[in-house]
């Protein structure tokens, strides 16, 4: 039987061990460190006998190690969120052991849901939730932050409240920046370079011409693939073109699977019920493909395959604006747009490090749910949604603060 939960198991030893290992391993096999001022760290400590969730920006793959490595500097033990895609690997076990646990996006995960609110009625617990719900490829902005993880929190106090406890509960902003430690000009012009050769591309003379030549051509092969392609599309803002691309791949997604759309829903949100639906559908397909001829087996694997590449394209360029790189030309930036082009172009889930980094993390100040908990037995879902964006701007805020303090 399949499993689709997997719970934490902290081991304390092996968490004890990782966490004193860390700042070894992670330069090394991340290429990137740790780096958090001494205010951060108080804020922290000041909480040790109080419910702390953790609510940090998601612009990398590496940001879930240097949470980690934060919860060494601090000395505390913390449990993990994660998408349930992480667990199908042979570090699953691992991945337990060092307090992470899975959730399935695009739906109700009730088993990981009761898991959380048994986390956060624990006293002293911390738990680390990214509130972007997946990767954003951006350094210096954070996407619509999703209000699942305050929605949970408050019902994890709602359900202490019953006990005839209100209890103090804090969430905590987190604001994590890279940035390089080294020159990336090089690195910047080669990986030009490569992408250039690989869509058969001449190079401009100047980087930021040869990127916006780069994403063109990448932008009109997506609109020819998915036909909605006209010459009138170039009167039209980028930002215009690539919102109807977005829309575009989404829509159809959900007509090929049966489900019903909600504009009003964010375009994540949808992706996530997408990915979840396929997924649903690609088990299925494997369990009756002996009662299927090979030809409609085939057919309907060849339309998941293409399905699940729209899904990884929403997810890839969903944060993704024009001028995103020519108001802040920061190299972070140009790397970010370039990393996104890798992916799309070159087919790869991970593209390696860039180079060298500093992780720096920023902590706001913390957001006692206690204080929101009459208003939100009043008017649960604008307050959800209040303190959410609350928490969104601090994030911010913070990292704007990160750019001009380094």
């Amino acid at each position: 039987m399949k499993n689709y939960f997997y719970p934490p198991l902290p081991n304390t030893c092996l968490i004890n061990f990782a966490q004193v290992i860390a700042p070894v391993v992670i330069p090394y096999f991340f290429q990137f460190e740790l780096r958090i001022d001494r205010e951060s760290i108080e804020k922290i400590q000041a909480l040790n006998e109080r419910r702390l969730l953790l609510l940090p920006n998601h612009p990398t793959f590496q940001d879930p190690i240097a949470i980690f490595a934060l919860s060494g500097k601090v000395n505390q033990k913390f449990y993990y969120l994660s998408a349930y895609e992480l667990f199908q690997g042979f570090m699953t076990g691992i991945f337990q052991r060092l307090g992470v646990y899975s959730i399935r996006r695009g739906l109700v995960d009730r088993p990981s849901i009761a898991k959380t609110i048994d986390i956060l009625i624990q006293p002293n617990c911390r738990l680390v939730i990214f509130p972007e719900g997946g990767c954003s490829f951006q350094n210096d902005t954070v996407m619509p932050f999703r209000a699942g993880a305050i929605q949970i929190a408050f019902q994890a106090m709602s359900k202490l409240a019953k006990q005839g406890e209100i209890p103090d509960l804090y969430a905590l902003p987190v604001s994590i920046k890279y940035r390089y430690t080294q020159d990336m000009q090089r690195v910047i012009r080669q990986t030009l370079n490569r992408l250039e050769q690989a869509l058969s591309i001449e190079s401009s003379l100047k980087d930021y011409d040869r990127l916006q030549a780069i994403a063109q051509h990448v932008l009109v092969r997506m609109e020819r693939e998915y036909e909605i392609y006209s010459p009138t599309k170039d009167e039209l803002t980028w930002n215009d073109r690539i919102s109807l691309l977005r829309m575009h791949i989404l829509e159809s997604c959900e007509q090929q699977l049966g489900i019903s759309s909600n504009p009003k829903e964010p375009v994540r949100e949808r992706t996530y019920r997408v990915e979840y639906v396929l997924k649903t559908q690609v088990d299925t397909l494997e369990s009756e493909a002996t009662a299927e001829t090979e030809t409609a087996t085939g057919d309907r694997a060849n339309k998941y395959s293409l399905i699940e590449k729209s899904i990884k394209r929403l997810l890839n360029f969903d944060a993704i604006y024009d001028g995103y790189v020519a108001e802040n030309p920061t190299p972070e930036r140009f790397l970010d747009t370039l990393t996104r082009l890798e992916r799309e172009v070159f087919d790869i889930d991970k593209p390696p490090a860039k180079g060298y980094r500093h992780a720096r993390i920023k902590i706001g100040e913390p957001i006692n749910l206690k204080d929101f908990f009459t208003e939100y037995q009043r008017d649960r879902a604008n307050t959800v949604n209040t303190v959410t964006l609350k928490v969104q701007q601090i994030v911010q805020q913070n990292l704007d603060l990160l750019n001009g303090n380094w």
